[in-house]
């Protein structure tokens, strides 16, 4: 695991002092063996990540990169802590006050603390390089064990961004064009897990794609503007997921039927 991405949105780090809600945003990238404090934080107790609501404590938590996995400790005495899953099924793990090294399995997690308001503080983790063994080699050592070197979920909201972002190409529709963002948000929309989608949030999951799961360099020499850069980075995107055979003909069955698509048509 070459680490994980730590992400606290704009406003998300609870009512400063005055009622508003200007927290910025703030990211952090973590690598096996380092660790980040998150709470209220003070001139003697610094923390990485900071949650400014009066209801957290100086030092909240940590969290911690192992080489396989990321723990969370909950230095809080009386109020325990939730990690979601956003992309499961509600799955949830409760964190109790006092535990130290909870290990977490999921690979998107949002860990939310309790405040005396009518919304709760939340911070988001990506564990971008969970692996996945090579099935020909499961049984022997971990020595002479082959991982996978994109490691992909297959049930992952991202996983039908980048499918639908392959499709017109799956089916000989175009040899050159990218959907755009507001096409691919438009293609996923029959999707039951993808009813809210945003421009943003396929925007967010392109850029996941291209920094931390297929990890490309992206041309960007002679282009000028951000669609361009974007249509460059989409391009790549799909012209490595293509040739090292990411997404697949059978793929196309995740999507929802393409409007229009008759009894027999394959959607």
């Amino acid at each position: 695991m070459s680490g994980i991405v730590v992400h606290l949105p704009r406003g998300s780090g609870g009512e400063v002092p005055g009622g508003s809600h200007d927290t910025g945003a703030v990211t952090l990238r973590l690598g096996p063996g380092e660790v980040a404090r998150f709470g209220r934080g003070s001139a003697t107790t610094p923390v990485e990540l900071r949650l400014v609501d009066e209801a957290i404590s100086r030092l909240a938590g940590e969290i911690r990169v192992t080489d396989d996995h990321w723990q969370l400790s909950n230095h809080s005495a009386t109020q325990s802590y939730l990690v979601e899953n956003p992309e499961g099924a509600g799955e949830y793990l409760r964190v109790p006050p006092r535990r130290a090294g909870a290990p977490i399995p999921f690979e998107f997690s949002r860990v939310v603390l309790p405040t005396r308001g009518d919304a709760t503080v939340a911070f988001q983790v990506f564990a971008p390089d969970h692996v996945y063994l090579d099935p020909d080699g499961v049984g022997g050592p971990w020595e002479g064990r082959t991982v996978t070197a994109y490691s992909l979920d297959e049930t992952a909201t991202y996983f039908l961004v980048l499918v639908a972002l392959c499709e017109p190409r799956l089916r000989d529709e175009s040899p050159v064009a990218v959907p755009t963002t507001p096409q691919i948000v438009e293609r996923l929309r029959g999707h039951a897990a993808c009813g809210r989608l945003t421009a943003r949030a396929v925007s967010s999951h392109i850029d996941y794609l291209a920094g931390e799961k297929i990890r490309i360099a992206f041309p960007t020499g002679g282009e000028s503007g951000r669609e361009a850069r974007r249509n460059g980075k989409r391009e790549a995107i799909v012209g490595l997921a293509l040739r090292f055979g990411l997404v697949r003909e059978e793929h196309l069955a995740l999507l929802p039927p393409r409007p229009g698509a008759g009894a027999g048509v394959t959607a």
